[in-house]
């Protein structure tokens, strides 16, 4: 059975910091490329990060390019998404997905229309000012 599971989101002041992370089952992090994704109130759903399983090169979003950072615990089985230096304007729910590929071939930082296989349920983020 495949399920993706996110944990580590929060409340965080601006500027501050929070680790989140997609626990997999079902199949391993290593094998499919994984994605970070959230999805502001009022605004489309959009790609943060995705890491690849061919060779785990990892992609950003230029709004984010610099502060987060992506990378996989292959023993743990989990994906990893740090964030720094949170904005208010990072304040999302933040989802991690997959769509079997090997590679993170769609485009980051612009509204994401393609079916993903796999979606967890997500987790809030909150940066206040």
């Amino acid at each position: 059975q495949v399920q993706l599971v996110e944990s580590g989101g929060g409340l965080v002041q601006n500027g501050g910091s929070l680790r989140l992370s997609c626990a997999a089952s079902g199949f391993s992090v290593d094998f499919y490329a994984i994605a970070w994704f959230r999805q502001a109130p009022g605004k489309e759903r959009e790609g943060v990060s995705c890491i690849s399983s061919v060779d785990a090169s990892t992609y950003y979003a230029d709004s984010v390019k610099g502060r987060f950072s992506i990378s996989r615990d292959n023993a743990e089985n989990t994906v990893y998404l740090q964030m720094n230096s949170l904005k208010p304007e990072d304040t999302a729910v933040y989802y991690c997905a997959t769509d079997k590929s090997k590679t993170c071939w769609y485009p980051l930082g612009v509204p994401h229309h393609h079916d993903m296989d796999y979606w967890g349920k997500g987790a809030q983020v909150t940066v206040s000012q």
